[in-house]
């Protein structure tokens, strides 16, 4: 069955929730004026702020979602027209921006760029990502397995090395399996077998039911 993608003419057809909601609680201000003094009319005007601005945010994340939702269909395509994808992204972070998915534009751009090896253009939306996610955000454990990645194809190992040693060593990543393969990969391609070792025999004592088990220990049974 085909995949249905979503329109532009249904991203903008839903009613202006802000607007609406927003003139409910002005009227209700207005047809109980005279039951207000001064206090009561600054904590009224307050309270109509504070619900316009939560409607008006919950309204934008419900849209920023449709309209990424579009553009990750996109790139979900067998083939994917990336400079479509990427207006669409784009256009989410620009018309979007305090919606929560705006905060995932990023990678998916530079994800784009990575595919298509333009690395040096992806590697500032992984940095963006990467400082847009709390300290010990699981995102940002992501970001720098993505950043390394890009460092790696790039050929700069050194830099990849870098990178994933400080995950390696923090205690809150939870992608400690894919970052220890990733090491001791990049180790090997920069000829340090002997680092690539110790990696490889700390994944094994630490990830005894992984699938990538196998493929670590023929490594190190491996003459080298």
């Amino acid at each position: 069955m085909a995949k249905q993608k979503i329109t532009r003419k249904a991203l903008l057809k839903s009613p202006d929730e802000f607007l609406t909601s927003t003139e409910r609680a002005l009227d209700f201000i207005r047809d109980r004026a005279g039951y207000f003094h001064a206090a009561g009319i600054v904590i009224a005007a307050a309270a109509v702020v504070y619900l316009g601005v939560t409607t008006y945010l919950n309204y934008v994340n419900k849209q920023g979602q449709v309209a990424y939702y579009a553009a990750y269909s996109e790139v979900r395509e067998d083939k994917a027209d990336l400079a479509q994808a990427e207006a669409l992204f784009t256009k989410v972070a620009e018309d979007y921006r305090l919606s929560r998915v705006s905060n995932l534009v990023a990678p998916q751009i530079g994800y784009m760029k990575y595919r298509e090896k333009q690395y040096d253009q992806a590697l500032p939306f992984y940095e963006t990502f990467m400082k847009q996610s709390r300290e010990n955000s699981p995102y940002r454990s992501l970001a720098t397995l993505a950043l390394a990645a890009v460092h790696e194809e790039k050929g700069d190992l050194q830099t990849a090395i870098e990178l994933l040693r400080d995950l390696a060593s923090a205690p809150e990543n939870v992608f400690m399996e894919q970052t220890l393969l990733g090491l001791g990969r990049v180790y090997r391609s920069a000829g340090r077998y002997d680092k690539a070792r110790e990696v490889y025999e700390e994944f094994s004592s630490r990830f005894t039911t992984s699938p990538f088990l196998a493929q670590v220990k023929a490594y190190l049974n491996s003459p080298s």
